[in-house]
């Protein structure tokens, strides 16, 4: 919700927001976007509503991560186990 409004959580505005008043904002968002698929055609609306991309037409949402191929996986399996950084990894 603060994000849409571009607001952070320590400002002002966004501290004096009550639950009531997200409620209300979170409900006419939702409502703006149920007008705004109301103005397509069947086929359109089909479409916006499928979740693909409206770029390349792949499915949304799905992100594949990438492998860093300097992360060195033995200094963080060290570290995470509490281990101290000596002695792990390149010299």
């Amino acid at each position: 919700m603060l994000r849409t409004f571009q607001a952070l959580p320590t400002e002002a505005r966004a501290r004096e927001m009550t639950r009531r008043d997200y409620l209300w904002c979170a409900l006419n968002l939702l409502l703006d976007e149920e007008e705004r698929l109301d103005r397509l055609c069947p086929g359109c609306r089909a479409e916006a509503e499928s979740g693909r991309c409206p770029v390349c037409g792949g499915p949304a949402g799905e992100r594949h991560g990438e492998e860093n191929p300097s992360f060195d996986w033995e200094r963080f399996e060290a570290l995470r186990r509490g281990a101290g950084a000596e002695g792990v990894g390149p010299e």
